[in-house]
């Protein structure tokens, strides 16, 4: 006997609990997780809707008690239905309530308004206009006289135009429509980005032998109906995105849909530009600067089918296609693709996950992949396709200096610009040509201090310190308190109190001095918080209304300017001091994504990677441009220290605004975690997080390494019940989450 796990109704706030239903045998076979059901609810004769969400042969409480299910929808699995199923691999795996989930990947719950052209339509032909134009003439109704004739050579008219113009009422045309003359027709208008625009169509590129390859052998197993997941690893500028298209092309012409992820909301008018051009107005796109009215719509055109690629970061993933075919996951090693908010899922994981319930491939980009990802293809598990050399024949890989900062200030030099930097940037300046300088990270200085007692100025809610902006205004980058810059010490009075570190307005500042007459562009948070500032930046700098664009990561991924010959990254050992054990991949990430995108075009390009530690792996790989080494090396780390990919880690977070039932909940699941029945658990902390209070919130960690994913799971499932049965559930949050 087959039982099915059900939740009903999900328009309401309470989802968790599901109920248990037999299924009888006339539903045998038809039964599985996703497809809507209608199922005996409550003590009445009423029947409501559901979705299975699980389907087993282990009864929860005594089968006599358990009821059949009533029927099972026709259609099968549904686009919501699909996305219902992910919603629970979500609640069982990143450790968020089942609301949640579905929150997150249904996320246009309330209809906004539709937006209607109305147009009116002559059903006479031309003599049978004319006689009609004279009778109401005979009879003076001038009113649909006057409509009659301006259909004259035009079947349809605009309505509201039409209406003031010819100054006509409701009756008019009501009496037209019911004489058989003319229909009144009403179409869908959906609300479009403005930079959609008009690019002329491009037909496909001419692939090089490498880029088809991997484009052909990709058709031909999905011809054969293999689906699985493909790594495209790919240098910077190897054209990966051609190779994308390929694929998208060939899904597209069996009928189904296609997903593209990007990791950057600045990558989205570039990114969308590019796929206009090949694939036209089957182009639709979401992110969260779009209005409550375009996010509707674009959800809208891919459950209609008037669309048939969604392009975005990760909400894009949860389109509601009724058959994806096709998900790509571009600049798949990006941070940007874990959700920092519960549930604190992976896009690529997730995408993974979307793409085995529809049946659909999955295809992950990148030029420096993430370890995960690599040493699944190592492995086998993940289908392996290479582009080693540049797309454009006439492009070259930038060659690559590194400055040593230590001994730049030995010779007497303080500025953040190295002598080679200087000239290089000057250089670019002289023949017309364009410069990044990446920094990563945004404002004016890192923190203010007092010099003479030593006090940082901290945001007095979190456990970090004030950035300057401009030369008056401190900000917390947590929860956004602000206060004036002081003039004196708070703690002692002193005057010496000055920013220390660097930032972008600071760095833009020192550039306009430097390179006086240069014109300067500066692309950050700040300068990007508008709708549509991105686009703007990115469109000025791209017509050369500007010399030198000076920013923080955003710059510094995917983007494509044929005239930047010199990228200048200043602080490139910035992401090593970072509290998390990735922050070497990180950087050598980072450091390759920027290199890449000097000398695009025909122009060669030329990188300056600035460093006080040279000879660290990470670094002396990404100027190198070598990954296999890299990885060699950080996977040694990884695996001495039991970091995935070698092992799983369970992130257990726990936070409260009272310090004493954080410490007590802390204590407790640790010693649940270390105390069960599973051998190699390893246990680490419970200790203070990295930024220990936010927003006046404390907040601990607890890690738990094991290499059986399963396991992991096991042993959050025990600490979520003894979570639920402790005396400190009210006052204490803890969440869960995989590394």
């Amino acid at each position: 006997m087959m039982y099915a796990s059900v939740i009903i109704d999900i328009s309401h706030e309470n989802v968790d609990k599901t109920f248990q239903y037999r299924i009888p045998e006339s539903l045998e076979g038809r039964i599985f997780v996703g497809t809507p059901v209608r199922v005996p609810f409550g003590n009445s004769s009423a029947v409501r809707s559901g979705y299975v969400v699980e389907v087993t042969d282990r009864p929860e409480i005594d089968p006599a008690r358990i009821r059949d299910l009533d029927s099972a929808a026709k259609e099968g699995v549904t686009a919501q239905s699909r996305l219902i199923q992910l919603a629970w691999w979500m609640k069982e795996h990143c450790g968020c309530t089942m609301n949640q989930a579905l929150k997150t990947v249904l996320p246009v719950r309330q209809k906004v308004r539709q937006q209607k052209d109305r147009q009116l339509r002559c059903l006479l032909n031309e003599e049978e206009r004319k006689e009609a134009a004279l009778e109401a003439a005979r009879k003076h109704y001038t009113a649909r006289q006057r409509l009659l004739e301006a259909f004259a050579g035009l079947p349809v008219l605009p309505y509201d135009q039409t209406v003031r113009r010819l100054r006509l009422s409701a009756a008019v045309i009501r009496g037209l429509e019911e004489k058989g003359i003319l229909a009144v027709e009403s179409q869908t208008r959906y609300r479009m980005p403005e930079y959609y625009g008009n690019p002329a169509f491009s037909a496909p590129a001419r692939l090089n032998p490498e880029q088809q390859a991997a484009a052909d052998d990709f058709c031909a197993r999905y011809d054969r109906g293999e689906r699985g997941v493909f790594l495209l690893f790919g240098i910077t500028g190897s054209g990966k995105t051609e190779v994308y298209m390929e694929m998208i092309r060939h899904v597209l012409e069996q009928g189904r849909q296609a997903i593209v992820l990007i990791p950057e909301i600045a990558l989205t008018y570039q990114t969308v530009q590019r796929f206009y051009s090949r694939f036209g107005r089957r182009i639709a796109v979401m992110h969260s600067r779009l209005s409550d009215g375009e996010r509707y719509d674009q959800f809208e055109r891919a459950r209609t089918g008037d669309a048939s690629v969604m392009i975005g970061p990760r909400s894009a993933l949860f389109a509601p296609f009724p058959d994806p075919g096709l998900i790509v996951v571009d600049e798949e090693h990006e941070t940007s693709y874990q959700s920092e908010t519960v549930p604190r899922y992976h896009a690529r994981d997730a995408a993974r996950q979307l793409a085995n319930l529809a049946g659909a491939s999955l295809v992950l980009g990148s030029a420096t992949p993430s370890l995960e990802s690599y040493t699944r293809a190592l492995s086998g598990e993940y289908r392996l396709y290479r582009l080693t050399g540049r797309a454009k024949p006439d492009s070259a890989v930038s060659q690559v200096q590194v400055v040593d900062l230590r001994e730049e200030l030995k010779s007497g030099n303080k500025s953040m610009f190295s002598r080679a930097l200087a000239e290089a940037v000057q250089k670019r300046l002289d023949a017309g040509q364009q410069t990044m300088l990446f920094i990563n990270r945004r404002g004016y200085a890192g923190f203010v201090s007092c010099r003479s007692c030593g006090t940082a100025m901290r945001c007095p809610h979190c456990d970090v310190s004030l950035t300057l902006h401009g030369s008056s205004r401190l900000v917390c980058h947590y929860c956004g308190y602000q206060q004036k810059m002081p003039d004196r010490c708070p703690v002692c009075g002193s005057p010496y109190i000055a920013a220390f570190g660097t930032g972008t307005q600071k760095i833009q500042a020192m550039a306009a001095r430097q390179f006086p007459g240069a014109r300067i562009l500066r692309m950050d948070l700040d300068t990007t918080s508008r709708k549509g500032g991105h686009e703007a930046i990115l469109a000025a700098f791209r017509r050369h209304e500007a010399d030198i664009l000076v920013g923080t990561q955003m710059i510094v991924k995917g983007h494509d300017f044929p005239d930047v010959t010199l990228v200048g990254i200043l602080a490139a050992d910035l992401s090593l001091y970072s509290p998390d054990f990735r922050c070497g991949e990180r950087t050598f990430q980072l450091l390759t994504q920027a290199a890449g995108r000097a000398g695009r075009d025909r122009l060669p390009g030329e990188v300056i990677i600035q460093t006080y530690q040279p000879d660290h792996y990470a670094i002396a790989c990404a100027a190198a441009q070598d990954y296999e080494t890299f990885y060699q090396q950080e996977m040694a780390y990884r695996r001495a220290l039991r970091y995935p990919p070698a092992a799983q880690m369970l992130c257990v977070l726990l936070s409260s605004g009272q310090e004493e039932a954080l410490n007590l909940a802390a204590e407790e699941l640790a010693g649940a975690a270390s105390g069960g029945e599973e051998s190699g658990v390893q246990v680490i902390g419970p200790a203070e997080a990295p930024v220990y209070k936010v927003n006046d919130i404390y907040r601990k960690i607890l890690y738990l390494k094991q290499e059986n994913y399963d396991i992991l799971i096991k042993i959050r499932s025990r600490l979520e019940q003894i979570r639920l049965r402790s005396s400190w559930k009210t006052h204490v949050s803890v969440q869960f989450s995989f590394a």
